[in-house]
């Protein structure tokens, strides 16, 4: 059997590859796992609005009470309030039940630990192995010893009180959208802005169970750049199906997406004296822009590999605050253990609000360089040509030349198709597009021969 968790839990169609059986063998041997030697372990359960979370809450509640332990179920709540509440109510481990922001027919379950933070390679490993042994001296408690199931009201309530904490300002006389997603945060999001004094016009906040995600939130904010301007609003902010992403949209109606709002942020903490290190956290994919607006400012970008996993490993061992992606998956580590999309609607909020200043004057300490993207075909064995080949090698090393150092080619293998991603970065649109199809072209031939 393959890796059963990729690197957000573990995914897929719901009833078709991610059943109630896998449901609840990953409640049961998850709750083995992350609560040996606790007591009477308690497991918290949270959810999006995605039609499929009853069906799978039920099994894995199911089979995190067969081992004996409690499953405090938060009903439908973002996922990084699970992340948060884990810490907050004292429990053993946190569950949540969302694909993020994949269409409806996919759904995912998504373990946090006892600090709340996602779950390493190792202890993933961990759970599918007493999956796969059978359980295998995996307890099976009868009578009073076996779990049970609690229903927390007030969690919501409580993850809204926390996200609130972390900005001293309201929001009176500022006009706010917001798009829901039809997910996770149709009620965190409105109630927390309405609780500051915002004025809030939402769009995509009534989930039916099959909406989620479709044609909304921060995967397509076209319909939010559109009823910002038609509302008249400062800004309008975007979150995806769990709420763990955000991205943010200025008064003109432009999109104002992650490495934005990472500049925006984080030269505010460095003038407040917040910046530890005077450093980011972002990924190799992230705009040559972004790097060039931060350096100005004094603050170094650090890279990791693509994944907000990698983001916050690296925070996490160097003690950086602010890291993320361009997706609007950003971390305050300050704050939370995990990318928080209303915190971050909230500090970016927050932000505009002191500064006085419009969203998009804000966001143009950056200038976004023109990128663009072509895939190479090349066998699984030759996913490393560009290392090898020294004619690839050269051609790469006149091109970096060409673009006079305001550019970049960055080659990505594809960890699961047969093909390398060549990504080229420059001022000149046209002139990048004619780099990165002869250098894809160039590799494809020579892998192929």
């Amino acid at each position: 059997m393959g890796r059963m968790f990729g690197t957000d839990g573990v995914r897929g169609i719901a009833n078709s590859e991610l059943t109630a059986e896998l449901a609840y063998n990953l409640g049961r041997a998850g709750a083995y796992v992350l609560t040996e030697g606790a007591h009477k372990p308690k497991i918290l359960v949270g959810m999006d609005t995605r039609i499929s979370g009853d069906m799978l809450e039920s099994a894995l509640v199911a089979g995190i009470l067969s081992v004996g332990a409690e499953a405090v179920c938060l009903g439908v709540v973002p996922t990084p309030a699970v992340a948060y509440l884990t810490r907050k109510y004292g429990a053993d481990a946190g569950v949540v039940i969302s694909a993020s922001h994949n269409p409806v027919e996919y759904n995912g379950i998504k373990f946090f630990n006892s600090q709340g933070y996602k779950l390493s390679d190792e202890l993933e490993d961990r759970i599918q192995a007493v999956i796969e042994n059978g359980f295998q001296g995996v307890p099976l408690p009868t009578g009073a010893d076996l779990g049970r199931k609690i229903v927390e009201e007030a969690a919501l309530e409580h993850y809204i009180e926390f996200v609130k904490s972390t900005v001293d300002i309201n929001f009176k006389g500022m006009k706010v959208a917001l798009d829901c997603a039809n997910g996770a945060s149709y009620k965190a999001a409105v109630e927390t802005f309405r609780s500051l004094g915002a004025e809030v016009v939402v769009i995509n906040n009534d989930p039916d169970g099959v909406n989620i995600n479709k044609n909304c939130g921060s995967t397509h904010p076209e319909e939010l750049m559109e009823y910002v301007v038609k509302k008249g609003c400062d800004l309008g902010l975007a979150f995806d199906g769990d709420a763990d992403r955000c991205l943010a949209v200025d008064e003109k109606g432009n999109l104002v997406h992650g490495d934005f709002m990472i500049a925006i942020c984080g030269k505010y903490l460095k003038e407040q004296g917040k910046l530890d290190n005077n450093a980011v956290v972002v990924t190799v994919m992230s705009n040559l822009g972004l790097d060039i607006a931060l350096s100005k400012e004094g603050i170094k970008s650090i890279k990791t590999k693509v994944g907000d996993r990698y983001v916050l490993e690296e925070m996490v061992k160097e003690g950086y605050k602010l890291g993320g992606e361009q997706s609007g998956h950003i971390i305050f580590l300050e704050h939370n253990t995990t990318g928080d999309g209303l915190l971050t609607a909230l500090q970016l909020t927050a932000i505009v609000k002191k500064s006085e200043k419009k969203l998009s004057e804000l966001a143009s300490m950056m200038k976004e360089l023109p990128q663009v993207l072509v895939n190479a075909k090349v066998p699984n064995d030759k996913k490393d040509i560009h290392e090898t080949d020294e004619e690839i090698a050269n051609e790469i090393k006149n091109i970096e030349e060409k673009l006079h150092g305001v550019g970049r080619v960055l080659i990505r293998p594809s960890g699961t198709e047969p093909l390398v991603r060549v990504m080229l970065e420059g001022e000149d649109q046209a002139e990048i597009d004619e780099m990165a199809n002869s250098l894809a072209k160039l590799i494809e031939e020579k892998a192929n021969r």
